[in-house]
């Protein structure tokens, strides 16, 4: 049996900043009030032009190239994202065209804040098997098109960016740069306290003006229900990794990578678990809440600060809508 590791990563972010002060001037808000509930400062919101696709490809690019891969020795791409350039086909096939690439199989998944650890975990799987050598993983989003930006929606909009992560995951030649294990989990008892309703083939039409005018065409979210879910699946998350690793102490993980949704719920867990704020890692002030590209973007930047390097032992965690959650501990 083969195991995995990280070849390559890279990232890509919209090229348009957008401050709280900005968005200030769409709606009743203010820096301080964004940053004192979040943690973010600006994000970066597509300008025209920019696609989900788009900023994965260069992403893809540039973990091909750390890497040391050529794009024709990609046998495999998983692209994780819950806002799809189009309603169909899958946005991974764009991918693949940018790159120049055909005949591959490409595999769209939809585990929103989650998805990069779930296509960790088949990635993974698919090296374990020998199904596949080099496979491409990316977690892009576009939120700021899909966004109320009035104050009805300031709760929601607030906290989304735009971006692009990925990853080539490979076969591990020894033990010290490896995907040790994965660990992914879903409840859906509550789905309805993170999503967005409209427009939706549950319903016909799939979308009303009665929908539009009640805004249910837009992203809405029980704060404080989501909050509470993620500082209790999170912690759960990284102590079953731990346990499954036999790590007896968070004290021998090097660096701990949360997704970054709300630097508060970063901060409690980070707390709850007992990992010091130089053992992890948040830019979320700079991108705010990019989703499935969040985890890579920020491991991304961890390692250009030299705060992960070869062989250290890493965690990366996330919580989303679904609710879903999950967790991946490797040696990079």
């Amino acid at each position: 049996m083969h195991r995995s590791r990280i070849l390559g990563i890279g990232m890509n972010v919209a090229s348009r900043v957008v401050t709280n002060d900005d968005l200030a001037k769409m709606m009743e808000t203010s820096h301080e009030w964004i940053h004192e509930r979040t943690g973010i400062e600006q994000r970066r919101w597509v300008a025209p032009g920019e696609t989900g696709a788009s900023m994965a490809t260069k992403a893809a690019k540039e973990a091909i190239e750390r890497a040391g891969i050529a794009p024709t020795d990609i046998d495999l791409i998983i692209y994780a994202t819950l806002s799809p350039d189009f309603n169909f086909p899958g946005t991974a096939v764009f991918v693949q065209r940018n790159l120049g690439l055909k005949e591959i199989p490409c595999l769209d998944i939809r585990q929103q804040c989650t998805g990069f650890i779930y296509g960790l975990s088949i990635a993974d799987a698919y090296i374990r098997t020998g199904n596949f050598k080099n496979i491409l993983l990316i977690g892009s989003e576009v939120h700021s098109t899909g966004l109320d930006k009035t104050t009805a929606g300031r709760d929601v909009t607030v906290l989304f960016g735009d971006g692009a992560g990925a990853v080539i995951i490979g076969r591990a030649t020894d033990d010290q740069h490896m995907i040790l294990s994965t660990h992914i989990h879903a409840d859906g008892s509550e789905a309805e306290i993170l999503w967005t309703e409209y427009p939706a083939s549950a319903h016909d039409p799939r979308i009303s003006e009665a929908a539009m005018a009640e805004r249910k065409h837009y992203p809405s979210m029980n704060g404080k229900k989501v909050f509470k879910h993620a500082v209790t699946r999170m912690p759960q998350a990284i102590m079953e990794g731990m346990q499954a690793n036999g790590i007896k102490s968070i004290a021998e993980v090097d660096m701990v990578i949360p997704h970054q949704a709300n630097l508060r719920i970063n901060q409690m867990v980070a707390q709850m678990i007992g990992v010091p704020p130089e053992k992890t890692h948040n830019n979320i002030m700079k991108y705010g809440n990019t989703t499935a590209a969040s985890i890579p973007i920020c491991m991304h930047e961890a390692i250009e600060l030299g705060k992960i390097k070869p062989g250290n032992l890493v965690c990366l965690v996330a919580f989303g809508a679904g609710l879903t959650w999950g967790s991946c501990f490797l040696r990079y």
